[in-house]
């Protein structure tokens, strides 16, 4: 992933994990710093086991009887114009409205599949809905969880530096690219790893 210094906008500026839309989700992620600004372009990352904790015993039982429709085609496809509205240059770079077809269904609360641990399981970069509410129903309640998700008790900021790895768990953890470093070269090297189905 690549920003240069003539660019505005970089990837991944928003709070997201990666490919929830699909049926198995990726594991995780592993990136390489190759070449960082002098100053910025930090990672943000927010822990759904810590989001999930938090919840008040009620909302804990509400939110078990859940699961979320996610889809690649919020970001990649059809729907993508609203997604990338003011980060110019980006919508030419990552929609590919032919290939981002994935839709999947996924439980809100999930049981991490090595651990066990309960674990908030929302993206607001690929979740469309909630199964079976319609969009006004959906919208603000999925936006009162992202909300929640993000308080600072919840995030870590990992300051990168050339060389620097970082392999972060996208069933247990959100991540935001923080765009500070205009004027400056960013250059990173990703492996995504490939997940499982996952299960309430």
């Amino acid at each position: 992933m690549r920003k240069d210094p003539e660019q505005e906008s970089n990837i991944g500026n928003r709070w997201h994990s990666d490919h929830s839309y699909d049926a198995a989700p990726a594991l995780g992620s592993v990136l390489l710093a190759r070449e960082t600004p002098p100053q910025g372009g930090d990672t943000l990352f927010a822990s759904m086991f810590r989001a999930y904790d938090s919840l008040s015993d009620g909302l804990k039982k509400t939110v078990e009887q859940l699961r979320a429709v996610h889809s690649s085609r919020n970001v990649s496809g059809r729907d993508s114009a609203a997604y990338y509205k003011g980060r110019p240059g980006l919508a030419e770079r990552f929609s590919n409205a032919d290939a981002a077809v994935q839709d999947s269904i996924h439980p809100l609360i999930i049981r991490h599949p090595i651990s066990g641990r309960k674990a908030l399981y929302v993206n607001p970069a690929f979740a469309v809905g909630i199964e079976g509410w319609d969009d006004g129903e959906s919208a603000p309640f999925l936006s009162m969880l992202y909300k929640h998700v993000v308080r600072p008790e919840h995030t870590y900021r990992y300051q990168w530096a050339s060389g620097s790895i970082a392999f972060w768990d996208n069933r247990a953890t959100w991540h935001y690219a923080v765009n500070d470093y205009h004027g400056s070269r960013r250059l990173m090297h990703r492996i995504t790893i490939e997940g499982v189905p996952l299960e309430a």
